[in-house]
């Protein structure tokens, strides 16, 4: 693993359409990269906004599981050393052990291992 990859949907203040844009060619850059592993920063719609961004986001993540182009999506809120799934992660990509959300519940990354 190169390290992860962080990718600030939130910059520039986009629409939600540009934001996945984004969020699509970063995805590819990072597989033809090689790189495994991304970090999403998309808020979660404290300014009122209801969270547009995340919640489509995380819809698409969820597609992309399904599907299996992506092989684990963890909410930032869920990324906890006390959540099985994150442990698993951790053993995978330890570099991950020294991200600053780490058990900080934070609803507004999401993180995703390609």
């Amino acid at each position: 693993m190169k390290g992860v990859r962080e990718l600030n949907l939130e910059l520039g203040r986009p629409t939600v359409d540009q934001a996945l844009d984004r969020l699509r060619a970063d995805m590819d850059a990072c597989r033809h990269m090689h790189q495994g592993v991304m970090k999403l920063i998309h808020g979660y719609g404290s300014s009122g906004s209801g969270g547009r961004i995340r919640t489509a986001v995380r819809k698409y993540l969820a597609g992309e599981l399904a599907e299996g182009r992506v092989k684990a999506v963890i909410r930032g809120e869920d990324f906890s050393i006390f959540s099985e799934e994150t442990r698993r992660i951790l053993a995978q990509y330890p570099l991950l052990r020294q991200d600053s959300d780490l058990d900080w519940e934070n609803r507004g990354v999401t993180f995703v291992i390609l």
